[in-house]
This record gives C-alpha cells, structure tokens and sequence, in this order.
C-alpha cells in the first residue's frame, strides 16, 4: 500500500459514468466488488468532507446533441431507444448523489468537456481529482487526458472502476494512466482522506 497526501480542502471525488445496468451486470464490475469499493469510498469522502461530484452521458428527446459525424454517439440517435435527460436517472442506486452534491450531465465521453465541471472545481478550489467509474477506456481515460492538460493533480481508484474488456483496463491503468496520473486503491485513498 502506497501512502497519498491530500489536501481535503482543495481534493474532490469524481464518480464518473457509474451507471446502474454496467455497474450492476458487467462481470469485470461484479467479481471485483466494485460497487462495494466504490460505495466505502464515497463514505469516506463525504465523513472527509471533500466535494463529491458525479456526471453521466443525457441528451434531450430527439438527441439534437449528437451529429451524424460522431462515430459514438450516432448509433445511439439511430438507434430509436428514447433519450435519458437526467443524469440521476442512470446513476447506480448504491452510489446515488447526495444534497449538495455536484451532478454533471455531459453529452461526450469526457466529463470535462462541454460541461461546467471544470468551472465548477475551480470555484470550490480544487486542484486533486479523484477519478473513478465505468469505463476504464471510455470517461476515465478521456476525463484523465484532458484534466492532465488542465494541470489537476490526478488519482485514478483503479479497483472502482471497470471496463468492458479487461485487458484494455489493466493496459490503461498499468502502462497509460501513470503518465499522467498516480493509480491508486480504494483502501489507499480511504486511508488519505481519514488522516487528520
């Protein structure tokens, strides 16, 4: 266990696409507890007091968000399912926002992108973001790339999040992320944000 300095003051927790129907049925989520990981550490981090964020992808009836260019998002605007506008709508039950904390709709991939999360970390005075949620190669890496270039110091809570296929998870959080992150644990982080 690697020990983590934070500045509860100026650290928020992002819990990023943790979507009920992935994070409830994917077996890379299931078998390795990661709705029990990630529940224990949002704990914390509200008995911490730091800012909890969430964000999930919504778009309006019609999906007048995506263009027909974008490789993504196109197939879902075709694909006749109606559209979810509410972000709390998709947000796994065991990990649902609490009053006061922030919830993002965002309408790409990256949390940061089109979305006043940026602002609204800058206003509280973060400069650590704790980074987890589903998928490892979708919201975490894109969300990763560009607060990195945004100069937030980062955490990725490697065993709270999960992906699709499992060997793109694990080449990400062992050979991609630590280029611009620290990849850390659920109990690593607990323990950071239960020092005095």
């Amino acid at each position: 266990m690697i020990e983590i300095a934070l500045d509860k003051n100026t650290t928020a927790l992002l819990i990023a696409d943790f979507y009920a129907d992935a994070m409830g049925n994917l077996p890379h989520a299931t078998e390795r507890g990661v709705v029990d990981r990630t529940q224990a550490l949002q704990a914390a981090a509200r008995d911490a007091g730091i800012l909890i964020c969430y964000c999930a992808t919504v778009f309006r009836a019609g999906y007048p968000e995506i263009s027909d260019r974008n490789k993504t998002f196109s197939q879902r605007k075709n694909s006749g399912q109606p559209a979810v506008s509410d972000p709390v709508d998709l947000i796994h039950p065991s990990v649902a926002p609490g009053p006061g904390e922030i919830v993002v709709g965002k309408h790409r991939v990256n949390a940061l992108f089109g979305t006043d999360l940026d602002m609204t970390l800058r206003a509280n005075g973060v400069e650590t973001l704790i980074i987890l949620g589903y998928a490892t190669s979708g919201v975490v890496l894109s969300t990763v790339r560009y607060a990195a270039d945004l100069d937030y110091r980062l955490l990725v809570v490697e065993d709270c999040c999960a992906d699709q296929d499992s060997e793109v998870h694990d080449f990400l959080t062992q050979r991609i992320f630590p280029r611009q992150t620290d990849v850390v644990n659920s109990q690593e982080v607990i323990e950071a944000l239960r020092q005095e």
